[in-house]
């Protein structure tokens, strides 16, 4: 039997707060006026614990899998994609590269389980757990051995980049078919209907979304009403990628880095790795509001209110390093904006 691995995060003390929100006050500003950056310097600060946070060496992790359920139809692309972008990425020439390289990110492509085997010398993180998941319409995707596997190398991962000097790692993902493995990790761990949480993914027409929403029922009914625990779970609906992921941001916790979530997919790895260690929610900047049908719906469950909302359903980790800058922002005004004193401007209001 394969037991879920132990994270040692701990949360940030709030005994800093009062410090953080009196400088954050105390800045020549009405109170409140930077709104969700004011909201956001104090996360960073608390993270970090100290007055005067720093961000370095901002890292990408691309996770790239294929999935199974593919095959059942649920996406408008087929599978040979995954790898074709696998290589675009690798060349530079998707979007994300584009984003990643206009704000200084380290960028490093996982094969976290990509039906194709890649070249030996080719420029990325060999990891594959597998040659793409099993159909989840008829078996588990996955083992719990191989969720454990994807766990740990996910861990071992962040701690690298940790290592490397990196205190905020964003993760994206590529995988035909894996918004609906999020869809699936959605609806069991949070509770959320599927035909709500279903979206369109890579561009499903109308007759397209109702098959993928009769097919992920197909799947829930088949793994039965829970209450399940989160590894059988991840082994029943979950991706390669996606596991991977979960232990990437665990990982990233346990050594006080921030983490920049992304979109649909990415907030759903989040929930499952709340589900193993809850304080990595603390540690959780949430980049934008993907178009994607069922990220409005978990992030409300996760009480989050994302930095972005501009319609993105990319995913790759797009909309997390085009929030970069705002995480720049909150910590440029925390350090550098003077203060009402430091500035000889009268803070009383007037009557």
């Amino acid at each position: 039997m394969s037991f879920l691995p132990v994270f040692n995060i701990h949360a940030p003390d709030p005994a800093l707060i009062p410090a953080l929100r009196h400088k954050i006050n105390r800045k020549t500003k009405p109170l409140g006026a930077l709104g969700q950056l004011e909201v956001l310097a104090e996360q960073i600060g608390l993270v970090q614990q100290t007055l005067s946070p720093v961000l370095k060496r901002p890292s990408l992790i691309i996770f790239a899998a294929d999935h199974g359920l593919a095959q059942a139809g649920v996406s408008a692309y087929p599978s040979e994609v995954t790898p074709q972008m696998v290589h675009n990425f690798i060349a530079g020439g998707a979007a994300t590269n584009i984003f990643a390289r206009q704000h200084g990110f380290a960028l490093q492509v996982v094969d976290a389980g990509v039906n194709t085997d890649f070249p030996a010398d080719m420029p990325l993180r060999h990891e594959k757990l597998g040659h793409g998941t099993a159909n989840a319409l008829h078996a588990p995707a996955m083992s719990r051995a191989q969720v454990v596997q994807g766990l740990e190398t996910g861990r071992r991962i962040a701690h690298e980049e940790v290592k490397k000097g990196s205190n905020v790692l964003a993760f994206g993902e590529m995988g035909i078919g894996n918004t609906s493995s999020a869809t699936l990790l959605t609806h069991f761990l949070a509770d959320l209907p599927i035909a709500a949480s279903t979206g369109r993914g890579t561009g499903l027409d109308d007759a397209g979304l109702a098959r993928k929403v009769v097919t992920l029922e197909a799947v829930a009914t088949r793994v039965g009403p829970g209450p399940h625990e989160v590894l059988d779970i991840l082994a029943e609906v979950g991706g390669f990628e996606v596991v991977m992921m979960v232990g990437a941001m665990l990982g990233a916790a346990e050594h006080g880095a921030l983490i920049i979530v992304d979109g649909f997919i990415a907030s759903a790895a989040l929930l499952a790795a709340m589900r193993i260690t809850p304080a990595v929610r603390d540690y959780a900047v949430f980049g934008h509001r993907s178009q994607e049908g069922g990220h409005p719906l978990l992030l409300d469950y996760l009480g989050a209110t994302p930095l972005l909302q501009l319609d993105l359903r990319l995913g790759e980790g797009s909309g997390a390093v085009l929030a970069w800058p705002l995480l720049q922002a909150a910590c440029g005004f925390l350090n550098e904006m003077a203060s009402f004193e430091e500035a000889g401007v009268s803070s009383e209001a007037a009557p």
